[in-house]
């Protein structure tokens, strides 16, 4: 089968999706992936055929930075980043479809991927890393705190349709820009009265970390996280030397978040350290900042394997990104999350339900002393006990297998539809 995958985002958006297409190579599909075109090299060393995407998402991070939690800035946000390059996405990502014989989508092309999969008469598939589209009273939506069951509920309702109406309004301005083969009118992929018949939602995240909702329909499933692991990683000496010298350090990472704060979190993230003289690794990302000179009881690093790096690790320190989040449970490390904007909060959230770390901290409110009581809080016996008790449950399911799986079904459904028509 040719299979198609159109993804968008930071590094960690678009990792969950090259582990799928490489698991779906080894099962002897054909795969292109579209995404990004800075990760171009990236997604090359795992040989993938790659179709690159115009546009920098390090823009949209600092856009949806400044949005913060505001749902309303957050759409608006997407839709002006998307707006000045749609044209030439649209035309990559027919490129991308022109073979296929099943489309992949991520949260960016939940829209666009399914109407251009009607078009082509082909079944399509959404794989989210978080739970969007799919309303429950068990948690919120995203972008909401908890409001109760009744609340919970509407939220999910809200945000489908702020993303619907938002994304059609942004479809209407570039309509007249678009290639004639590209689908003239949107379809909501899981619109179709018969629950059987909508497109399959796959949620990438371990059961043991948001369980399936009674509330949702046959169409809805959690498969278990997509984690891409590199084998071949060999860390520089700088890093095993200073793993070697003392005690497990904390890993901090903000991953792909760009914001004007970096040098204030830097130096509060440095004050709470001296103050505990605790060793630390941080991982600098696109957005990072480095004291000068460096003390000895921090390493810095543009980047290293989560898979690698989190185990040798006593606390980790991050953003609350849906990738990052997974790559620290799975760890079975204590977590801090905090806060920068998206689904951020929710996931620090959901960090603290399960006990494996304390209430997250908006990055608007992290000070020296706050980091303090987070850290002692996350050297408490009982944290530690859950983290590495989920870390093992996490390690045991294999969410590739599964999402495989569903994929390969929803082939095979959508061809006996089409002959018994």
């Amino acid at each position: 089968m040719n299979i198609s995958i159109l993804t968008y985002g930071s590094r960690g958006d678009l990792q969950p999706y090259l582990a799928l297409a490489v698991g779906l190579q080894k099962a002897d599909h054909a795969v292109t992936l579209a995404g990004p075109q800075r990760f171009e090299s990236f997604v090359a060393s795992y040989n993938v055929n790659y179709v690159p995407l115009p546009g920098d998402p390090e823009e949209l991070s600092r856009a949806f930075n400044q949005a913060g939690d505001n749902p309303f800035r957050m759409v608006a946000s997407m839709r002006n980043h998307v707006l000045g390059i749609a044209p030439q996405v649209v035309s990559q990502i027919l490129h991308a479809a022109q073979n296929a014989d099943l489309l992949v989508h991520s949260f960016a092309f939940t829209t666009g991927a399914h109407s251009l999969a009607r078009h082509l008469n082909i079944p399509d598939v959404s794989v989210q890393t978080f739970p969007m589209f799919a309303p429950t009273g068990d948690y919120p939506n995203v972008a909401f705190p908890h409001l109760g069951r009744l609340g919970n509920l509407l939220s999910h309702r809200f945000a489908t349709q702020v993303f619907w109406h938002g994304g059609n309004l942004g479809f209407g301005q570039i309509q007249h820009l678009l290639p004639d083969s590209f689908p003239r009118t949107l379809y909501w992929p899981f619109a179709n009265p018969d629950e059987r018949l909508r497109t399959p939602l796959l949620f990438a995240i371990s059961p043991s970390v948001i369980p399936p909702s009674a509330d949702w329909p046959a169409n809805i499933s959690v498969t278990g996280y997509l984690f891409l692991d590199d084998e071949t990683y060999q860390p520089p000496e700088a890093l095993s030397a200073f793993l070697a010298a003392g005690a497990s350090p904390v890993c901090v990472s903000f991953g792909s978040m760009v914001n004007d704060r970096a040098e204030k979190t830097g130096r509060t993230l440095l004050e709470a350290f001296a103050r505990r003289n605790e060793r630390a690794v941080i991982l600098t990302g696109w957005g990072g900042w480095r004291a000068e000179p460096i003390p000895e009881n921090i390493l810095y690093l543009d980047a290293a394997p989560h898979s690698w790096l989190l185990p040798r690790c006593k606390t980790f320190i991050h953003h609350g990104g849906a990738g990052t989040t997974a790559a620290g449970l799975r760890a079975g490390i204590p977590a801090i999350v905090v806060s920068h904007a998206a689904d951020q909060p929710f996931w620090g959230r959901r960090v603290q339900a399960l006990g494996v770390g304390p209430a997250p901290i908006p990055i608007k409110k992290l000070t020296a002393p706050r980091l303090l009581a987070a850290l002692a809080q996350a050297e408490a016996p009982a944290v530690i006990s859950a983290a590495q008790v989920l870390g093992r449950q996490i390690r045991a399911e294999d969410g590739l297998q599964a999402a495989i799986k569903l994929i390969e079904q929803e082939n095979t459904r959508f061809t006996l539809k089409n002959k018994n028509l």
